[in-house]
Order: structure tokens, then sequence, then C-alpha cells
């Protein structure tokens, strides 16, 4: 590992902890010029693929989703936590049960329901581009179910 700061190419790893199921969070110190620093690994869980909706392959990444999440949740009460929360949650499940290829239906789908429970608002900025929504009636047969609920507060 490369020294942020003078890019000497030696380090010592001063403490390392586990900080969710696929992230271990490494404090390194440079061994030239004394510097601190912190880096976040991710465990490698092979080459799991993701099926697209035309049919072509792409290697998964956890970053697609936090993006997706995070245009959904722009100026809505919703902390990088509960992302991660989401991000962490869907992707323990896609490794449950997926071992090489998951279709992106499926990781969508996973997003959706999850997204649902934590801001409606944001919920709807992610369905109406997942459900590629057309118009303003598709808006309103996805929020039917939402308004007839009772609410919960």
């Amino acid at each position: 590992m490369n020294c942020i700061y003078c890019r000497h190419d030696e380090t010592k790893v001063i403490d390392s902890r586990l900080a969710d199921s696929f992230l271990i969070r490494r404090r390194r110190e440079c061994l030239r010029c004394g510097r601190r620093f912190t880096t976040h690994e991710t465990v490698e869980q092979g080459s799991l693929k993701v099926i697209k909706k035309d049919g072509t392959r792409v290697p998964f990444d956890r970053e697609r989703i936090r993006a997706g999440l995070e245009k959904a949740c722009w100026k809505r009460p919703v902390s990088d936590d509960q992302i991660d929360s989401i991000i962490n949650a869907v992707e323990a499940d896609i490794h449950d049960n997926y071992d090489r290829e998951v279709p992106s239906r499926y990781i969508g789908e996973k997003v959706f329901n999850m997204l649902r429970d934590i801001d409606q608002v944001a919920f709807v900025r992610f369905a109406s581009v997942y459900r590629e929504f057309k118009d303003v009636n598709d808006f309103v047969e996805e929020l039917g179910p939402m308004l007839t609920r009772p609410k919960t507060s």
C-alpha cells in the first residue's frame, strides 16, 4: 500500500477491523514519513456479473447502487449510513442467493423495496427511473397503494 502523502510503498497496519460484512477498515502508518491514514478494503467475492435488461453482462459494482440511491435521496433526510445500510443489505442478499450472475431487475427490486420504508419521496424518485415511468399515470399507479395505507405516525 502506497502512502497517500509521500507515495512510499511501505506501510504498516496499526489497526484493522471489520466495518461491515464486505468492508475492512485499516489504520496504516507510513514507514518513511510516519503519517497515518485510513484505508477501506473490500473483500473480493469472485467475479459476480450483473445481467442487464439488454442481456449484456457487466461486473457487479456497489458504487452504481450508491449513485442511484444518492440521486434518489438528493435533498432528502436520508443519511449516508442509511444508504450504506441499503447497499450492504442488498449486496449480502445477492451473495446469499447468487453465485456468478444476478439479474439487474433483482437488484433494482431489492433497492426499491428497502427504499420504500425509508423515504417515500426518494422511493418515488428511484421508482420513476427504475420502472421507467412514461407519464403521470405511471406515478399515480405506483403511489396508489402508498396513499391508501394508513399513516403510522
